[in-house]
């Protein structure tokens, strides 16, 4: 790397075939790697990169979340993911995403005002559900649901217009957990419930997936702080796979609620959203402690295909800051829930004390990661795992809508077109179909 005349940093490309040399800016960002600008290296040399999963690439700028995976560090807007779970609520925490900033007691009091009365659904809306199999999977739902938004909220979706992009994201924020609760609802065969305005968000979304018209239901207020704290840790993760789809999406111009259910298309995949689900399925196929060394043995094994479920990170090369904040959570909710023997949570323990002395996973750096202990609360709690993906996607809402907002006011955002290596075969001629042998 050097300096041009004016102190900006460049890199030189010298293509060994022709000689030519080309030099491509560097830019430096706040924290975290720098990055070489390549916007112009197709033009001036003919080539382009080939990056499969984008995995060496920057496709934008961004000032919302900062990871480093060696150090095992999550940043929101510059605070500490483990701070702000443990000192913050959610709904603050969404402020801070959309706003940049924590909120003072007053922004924090209106934010929470807006939410409550955003909270309920278009009654029209409701007739969407019946139209699903009672068991269709919540996932289904919810992307048909949420794309399906855009139809009842015009008002929302001029997304040159701020106060518009605005209200669509309040409206995202607060409908989610109705939209969510109803989905399990109407799976279970129980009456939807109306949100409360009493109550706060996470309190409110166990109330609609739990509470019924025959008795009143009394939030536990463990549980729903349990229920806050998971949300704020799956808020946002950077420029994971259903975040990049949001931004794809949201660069063709695409309203917000279409981009935002395109989000949790993606997050459906059982390699973005599905990891807590598999692995309580993986606790549960382990099914004692005693089998335990058994299947350390085969994590080992090259020539196995088993995989430890919920240990080590695409990103986090140390272990998950979100882990902590779960793993003790995970106990307060089993304590509180009067789960004193817990066989999966005892088979999880064992895991995670061999993962971080065992020589194996330390070289490697198989830290427990997030989905390894929220499973267990959820199960704890008393959501089938098909909703796990769900409350996935109702707490990545936010980070989504942030991502999107950013995306669209960033003066040098365009459509996104990637480009490709092409192997396929060159022009050929066309043969008629009495000609073909």
């Amino acid at each position: 790397m050097t300096q041009t005349e004016d102190g900006n940093d460049t890199v030189t490309l010298i293509d060994n075939k022709t000689g030519k040399q080309v030099t491509m800016p560097v830019l430096h960002g706040s924290v975290g790697p720098s990055v070489i600008d390549i916007r112009k290296l197709y033009a001036a040399t003919g080539y382009f990169t080939y990056d499969p999963g984008f995995t060496s690439t920057g496709s934008c700028e961004s000032a919302i979340t900062y990871i480093d995976g060696d150090e095992g560090v999550l940043l929101h807007r510059g605070y500490a993911i483990d701070e702000l779970a443990k000192n913050s609520t959610f709904p603050e925490v969404c402020f801070l995403l959309l706003n940049g900033h924590l909120p003072t007691a007053a922004e924090s009091t209106e934010f929470d005002v807006i939410l409550r009365r955003h909270s309920m659904v278009h009654e029209q809306l409701t007739k969407f559900y019946s139209g699903f199999r009672r068991d269709a999977h919540p996932m289904a739902i919810m992307c048909g649901v949420v794309g399906a938004l855009s139809a009842f909220y015009h008002d929302s979706t001029d997304i040159e217009d701020p106060v518009e992009r605005k209200i669509a994201a309040h409206r995202l924020i607060a409908k989610m957990p109705t939209i969510a609760a109803m989905a399990y609802k109407y799976s279970v065969g129980q009456p939807f419930m109306y949100p409360r305005n009493d109550l706060t968000y996470a309190e409110n979304f166990l109330y609609m997936t739990f509470g019924t018209p025959c008795e009143p239901y009394k939030v536990n207020p463990i549980l729903s702080k349990a229920m806050d704290k998971i949300f704020i840790l799956h808020a946002d993760h950077e420029q994971n796979a259903s975040t990049s789809t949001v931004r794809l999406a949201g660069s063709s111009g695409a309203n917000p609620f279409a981009c935002i259910a395109a989000g949790i298309a993606s997050l459906w995949g059982p390699a973005h959203g599905g990891a807590n689900e598999a692995v309580l399925k993986m606790l549960e196929e382990i099914g004692s402690v005693d089998r335990i060394p058994e299947i350390v043995r085969r994590a080992k094994d090259k020539n196995d295909n088993f995989r430890l479920m919920g240990f080590g990170h695409r990103v986090y090369k140390n272990y998950d800051p979100r882990a902590q904040v779960m793993r003790e959570t995970c106990h307060e909710v089993l304590a509180e829930l009067g789960i004193k023997n817990e066989p999966l949570l005892d088979i999880a323990m064992e895991l995670e004390k061999i993962a971080l002395s065992d020589p194996y996973f330390v070289e490697k750096k198989l830290y427990p990661n997030v989905d390894f202990y929220s499973g267990i609360i959820l199960k704890a709690m008393g959501f089938p795992t098909s909703m796990f993906t769900v409350l996935f996607a109702l707490a990545r809402t936010v980070g989504w809508i942030s991502q999107w907002k950013e995306m669209i006011e960033d003066p040098v955002q365009k459509i996104g077109r990637p480009r490709q290596l092409f192997t396929g075969e060159n022009k050929r001629p066309f043969v008629p179909l009495n000609e073909r042998g």
